[in-house]
């Protein structure tokens, strides 16, 4: 008796111990996503080359590999991968938050926003192409802008910044969206550089007609400002927050076939890396994923010197290649981001981060 007695309570102490193990692992109160579009491995070591052995991105100490096929093909476009990020589910290239037949897909961003989180969305693209559009919008046509910007008006997201101005204002159907975000108690705002000014509250900055330009023809440090206006006005709610980061040119410029273009977009993703990075170490409750929706380019590095930080390269295609991305994760949970696994695992693992 007295036996059996000690063993129920080994079993109760040893039940115990593992619901308390279990309960202090630490869930984040705030997950931004870092989507370096057309990113592969490749070009994450250009730019640790030409880093000289410093990229921010190497600051993670869990790391995945995630592969990328869409519904319909074994290379993926932003749309289906996008959607697989924002939703967890495959679907056909060109289509958006919603499968073949129109069906709809919740995104981490609409379910964020139903446990009363502050969500946003900053890219160095048009704020309604693919990859951000997939996070918000329920299309059959990535190319249906002016749809995809009526969408904005579904959701109460607190934070857009990006390109796609006309699609809210020159539009074929004469609608005005401008007008109808300041009746839904949006600041509305124009140039990156006014983003100072604001302080708090619901916050539109549409800076270009369509996609800003280049880094290297003027764009500066517009990813870094907007990233970081972005990061103080939604780290205001007490419910916490979720983002979403694009440095959404890497892929023009494996599309371009640019190795210069290519270094200047992620060098500079790589610089708003560390930025968040530093916001994360500082906050303590904050999950921050870096990965890619793609590769592009299928780039190659034949030759460099990592003491001068140079490198050459060469590209085998101007499209999309199905080759693995990585992921880098910092911070609360980021344990469970290693490994291979899907690209549609990165929404689960996100959603199981946030306990939804």
């Amino acid at each position: 008796m007295k036996k059996l007695i000690y063993l129920l309570i080994v079993l109760f102490l040893f039940s115990a111990c593992a619901e308390i193990k279990e309960q202090k692992k630490p869930k984040p109160k705030n997950i931004i996503l870092m989507i370096g579009d057309g990113m592969g491995l490749t070009q994450v070591y250009a730019a640790y080359t030409v880093k000289k052995d410093k990229t921010n991105m190497a600051r993670c100490k869990h790391i995945g590999l995630v592969t990328t096929s869409s519904k319909d093909n074994l290379i993926t476009d932003s749309a289906a991968a996008g959607t697989a990020l924002a939703t967890g589910n495959k679907t056909n290239n060109g289509l958006l938050g919603v499968d073949k037949d129109g069906n709809k897909f919740p995104t981490i961003l609409e379910i964020a926003e139903e446990h009363k989180k502050a969500t946003g969305l900053v890219v160095t693209c048009a704020i309604t192409h693919a990859t951000p559009a997939a996070f918000i919008a329920h299309n059959i046509s990535r190319g249906n802008y002016e749809g995809i910007a009526k969408d904005f008006l579904k959701t109460d997201i607190d934070v857009f910044f990006g390109g796609g101005k006309d699609h809210f204002m020159k539009r074929a159907d004469s609608l005005n969206l401008i007008d109808s975000l300041i009746a839904r108690d949006y600041n509305i705002v124009y140039d990156v550089n006014e983003i100072s000014s604001i302080k708090n509250g619901k916050t539109a900055g549409l800076f270009y007609d369509f996609h800003p330009p280049k880094y290297s023809e003027g764009r500066g440090d517009f990813l870094e400002k907007a990233s970081l206006k972005a990061i103080e006005i939604l780290d205001q709610d007490e419910d916490g927050f979720f983002m979403m980061i694009e440095g959404s040119q890497i892929d023009w410029a494996g599309h371009d076939n640019d190795l210069q273009y290519l270094l200047d977009e992620t060098l500079e993703f790589d610089d708003v890396v560390g930025k968040v990075l530093d916001f994360a170490e500082k906050d303590g409750e904050t999950l921050v994923i870096i990965t890619a929706d793609h590769e592009c380019g299928g780039f190659t590095i034949v030759d460099g010197d990592l003491e001068k930080g140079t490198i050459k390269g060469h590209f085998s295609t101007g499209h999309h290649t199905p080759v693995m991305v990585p992921l880098f994760a910092y911070g609360p949970g980021s344990e469970n981001f290693c490994g291979v696994y899907d690209i549609t695992d990165v929404y689960k693992k996100m959603k199981n981060a946030f306990g939804f």
